[in-house]
């Protein structure tokens, strides 16, 4: 709770059971975007949604912010159009480069169309081989192996 009144922007890796997706949280402003490398809606995972507002609720608690009973439902979610996966299996690395993609550029928003920056429909193959070198590299540098 340290500085709980500045402006951060928090990174969540989720697995939805099978799947990997990011939600990047700031939860000054109340805001949850969410990418997703299926292109799925928040509302396909209803108990993540719960989960994360009641974190944020728990959170706005802690600030103590009053809101109204219409505000108390005020946490908006912002689905990211981000760069979709071709297969099954590579979405926990396209979660891990939508996370390098706005830490690189170090912004508290994320637009709803991605990044000028890095906007493609898809990642090509070498951008996917990219972070899987990059997380290989951080893993032996963690001495993990």
């Amino acid at each position: 709770m340290d500085n709980k009144d500045a402006e951060k922007l928090f990174f969540i890796p989720f697995n939805t059971g099978g799947h990997w997706l990011l939600l990047a949280i700031n939860p000054i402003r109340e805001i949850v975007y969410y990418l997703d490398s299926l292109g799925n809606d928040w509302t396909t995972y209803p108990d993540m949604k719960v989960l994360i507002d009641t974190v944020l609720q728990a959170f706005r608690a802690q600030r103590d912010i009053q809101t109204s009973r219409r505000g108390a439902n005020s946490i908006t979610w912002i689905k990211v159009a981000c760069p979709q996966q071709r297969n099954q299996i590579d979405c926990g690395y396209f979660m891990l480069r939508f996370m390098r993609d706005t830490l690189a550029l170090g912004r508290l928003m994320i637009p709803t169309d991605y990044f000028e920056e890095f906007k493609c429909a898809f990642y090509t193959k070498d951008q996917v081989d990219e972070i899987k070198e990059e997380w290989c590299q951080f893993m032996i540098e963690l001495n993990v192996f």
